[in-house]
């Protein structure tokens, strides 16, 4: 069996230079952690690839909320993914449904066109499809590399019995990442499956900032206490991962 990769999404400088150096295996660089993940910035990006030497996929997502873009969004990543490209993005991540639950087919053949032969990841938008084995078959047939899920449920936990299914009958045709309160257990759980290749973990932990004064009369989000602290790395539950693929 090759390596699983462990795949970590970040969300500042911060925490992807302790995601390297803790040893994860690949970033997914994205913005704005509450709502789930959205495209980073291009500098942040440029500054990374002079720092990091692991791959970077960059979240393709104009903004949070469902998965169906109109034209103008949809032109809004393409140019995404042409500047970012040119910065260095290693892969692309991304994922577009229409009305109806259905994988936007037109609308993803246009983003891996512009991604140029580059890697591209379908994210957990997978899970918010409306027929989860018929996007599997469209996805494979776009010609991305890999879908982010947590098996159609809110967590990986709730979804196994579905993560399971999916591994079996995509096989080596497409990589399911399992993604969404990975626990370093699962993956044991579903590297018995025979096809497991990669693995998203957040790793997260919070870190208290320095700050010496909060306005308490302010507040610049629906968390109160989000201006307290940062969004950062576990190195123990990085380590936790590590060791559950290597004892495979």
């Amino acid at each position: 069996m090759n390596k699983i990769v462990l795949e970590s999404p970040v969300f500042s400088v911060e925490a992807a230079l302790e995601a390297a150096e803790y040893g994860v295996n690949r970033l997914e660089l994205c913005s704005n952690f509450p709502e789930g993940g959205e495209t980073p910035s291009a500098g942040m990006l440029k500054f990374l690839k002079s720092e990091v030497d692991i791959p970077i996929f960059t979240m393709i997502r104009p903004r949070g909320g469902d998965f169906a873009y109109s034209q103008k969004e949809l032109m809004v990543m393409k140019r995404d993914i042409e500047l970012l490209g040119e910065l260095g993005a290693d892969g692309f991540v991304f994922g577009i449904l229409d009305y109806d639950g259905n994988v936007n087919i037109s609308a993803c053949e246009t983003l891996m066109r512009t991604a140029s032969g580059k890697p591209c990841t379908f994210h957990r938008a997978f899970d918010a499809a409306s027929n989860h084995f018929d996007a599997l078959e469209k996805i494979i047939a776009l010609g991305f590399e890999r879908i982010l899920t947590s098996g159609g449920k809110n967590t990986v936990t709730e979804g196994m019995e579905l993560l399971k299914n999916l591994i079996q009958i995509s096989k080596d045709r497409i990589s399911i990442m399992p993604g969404g309160g990975t626990q370093p257990e699962h993956v044991s759980i579903l590297a018995n499956e025979g096809f497991l290749k990669d693995v998203h973990a957040s790793c997260k932990r919070w870190k208290s900032n320095k700050n010496n004064f909060v306005n308490p009369d302010v507040s610049f989000s629906d968390d109160p206490e989000s201006f307290k602290k940062h969004l950062r790395v576990d190195q123990d539950m990085v380590s936790q991962f590590l060791e559950a693929i290597e004892s495979l």
